[in-house]
């Protein structure tokens, strides 16, 4: 990591400027270029969970067990890479093994947030960052090569998890106080409040009718921030929060929705729960909230966890088994399976879709088809799309998509931002 010191702020703007006029005119086609960004050895799970204007990736990258590919084992290590093209830099980690992000965690200037274990225990036995090893988990911002810790606000884990290009991040930190709506027993059992550091001033942000706990998921240009208020066990209310104040987002008849993003128009996309009690993919604009389409055969939830100007978004979709489905665009009224634009050379079934930047590319991770029967890999993507014909796609040689049960989240319920990786934690189910 020292040599990467010497990059600067010339460097990073530099070769994003190449990269984007690669990308200029790549914008609402209906076919994709795909990149396999793989994972690095030994890791088995890749996942682009950060994605900027100029096809960078901020990738999470885990070793699960071969065997164990369930919601029951945290992971056995993770580190966080940054993808430009074929260079890939490790971000590294405050002395422990592991480290992690989510979703929205790379801007346009090439700085990063996410998680990293430090080498200290947990002297309250937490595991935030949720390998296993009950060490601190301190929120991040990478710049220029260094990995830097941001302040939390009275505790001592937390998680960043988007950045804007003003170099605002918004996330969430302890507060050093023991969560009263936790359940006895809870590992992780301190107060969660939402957080939005700027300058590195961490400032808690407020929550909805008295909640404890709260998360901001999403930062866009113009400092406004996405998340929830809710509790130790649930997502009560979506909510945007602009100069201090908090807003309550419209459910779809249920309580537990979460906002994930947020564009530069006030659309944001998340997650809400119908009157049926069905999760599903959701739009909000002018105070109002509409779910994303419906849901495709075998597919029993969704959402949505990134939308650009041009009113584009993405997300994914879980079958009733817990399986990490197909990744979903929705553009000009209509919902997509990416799998049936994505072309088969690829090998790769895509399971997730987490970011869509302004041209129109996508990330996220897939199943490497190639590798499926010698054992699971799971691999992050960067799709470009493309004027010409692909040829046949992924969904016309694959008919039945995989079923690949990876930590992931609970489909009976709405997705829980305790977790930066896919794992579950007693504090939620993301």
């Amino acid at each position: 990591m020292r040599t990467l010191r010497q990059l600067g702020n010339f460097w990073i703007l530099w070769v994003t400027t190449i990269v984007l006029a690669c990308f200029s005119n790549a914008v609402g086609q209906a076919k994709y270029k795909v990149q396999d960004l793989g994972v690095q050895h030994p890791d088995n799970l890749g996942m682009a969970m950060g994605l900027n204007n100029y096809g960078w990736t901020e990738n999470m990258e885990q070793l699960l067990d071969h065997f164990t590919l369930s919601t029951l084992y945290p992971p056995v290590q993770g580190t966080v890479r940054i993808s430009i093209g074929d260079l890939n830099l490790e971000l590294g980690t405050f002395g422990g093994k592991n480290s992690s992000i989510n979703w929205n965690g790379i801007n346009d200037p090439g700085e990063a947030v996410g998680m990293s274990e430090t080498s200290v225990s947990d002297p309250n036995g937490e595991d935030v960052c949720g390998f296993g090893t009950h060490l601190i988990c301190s929120p991040f911002l990478w710049q220029n090569g260094t990995m830097y810790a941001l302040p939390t606000v009275g505790g001592i884990n937390g998680q960043a998890s988007a950045i804007n290009n003003s170099g605002q991040v918004a996330g969430y930190a302890e507060s050093g106080i023991a969560d009263p709506t936790c359940p006895q027993g809870t590992e992780n059992f301190m107060v969660d409040l939402p957080v939005m550091w700027d300058k590195g001033i961490a400032m808690p942000l407020p929550t909805i009718n008295g909640d404890p706990d709260g998360v901001a998921f999403g930062i866009n240009n113009r400092g406004q921030a996405v998340g929830y208020s809710g509790t130790c066990t649930a997502a009560n209310y979506a909510v945007v929060w602009e100069n201090g104040t908090a807003t309550q987002l419209p459910d779809l008849g249920d309580p537990g929705a979460i906002a994930f993003a947020i564009n530069s128009h006030n659309q944001v996309v998340g997650q809400a729960v119908n009157s049926d009690g069905t999760p599903l993919a959701a739009l909000w604009q002018n105070n109002t909230v509409k779910a994303l389409g419906g849901l495709l055969p075998g597919d029993v939830s969704s959402f949505a966890t990134s939308i650009n100007d041009r009113g584009q978004a993405v997300g994914s979709s879980f079958d009733s088994k817990g399986n990490w489905s197909r990744g979903l665009l929705w553009q000009n009224g209509m919902m997509i399976d990416l799998n049936t634009v994505f072309p088969a050379s690829s090998n790769l079934y895509v399971v997730s879709a987490s970011n869509i930047n302004e041209s129109g590319q996508i990330a996220g991770m897939a199943v490497d088809m190639s590798l499926l029967y010698a054992g699971t890999i799971v691999h992050a993507f960067l799709a470009t799309p493309v004027d010409q014909d692909q040829g046949k796609s992924v969904a016309d040689v694959v008919h039945t998509h995989p079923e690949i049960t990876l930590p992931a989240a609970n489909v009976g319920k709405q997705l829980s931002p305790r977790s930066a990786h896919c794992s579950i934690h007693d504090k939620g189910i993301f």
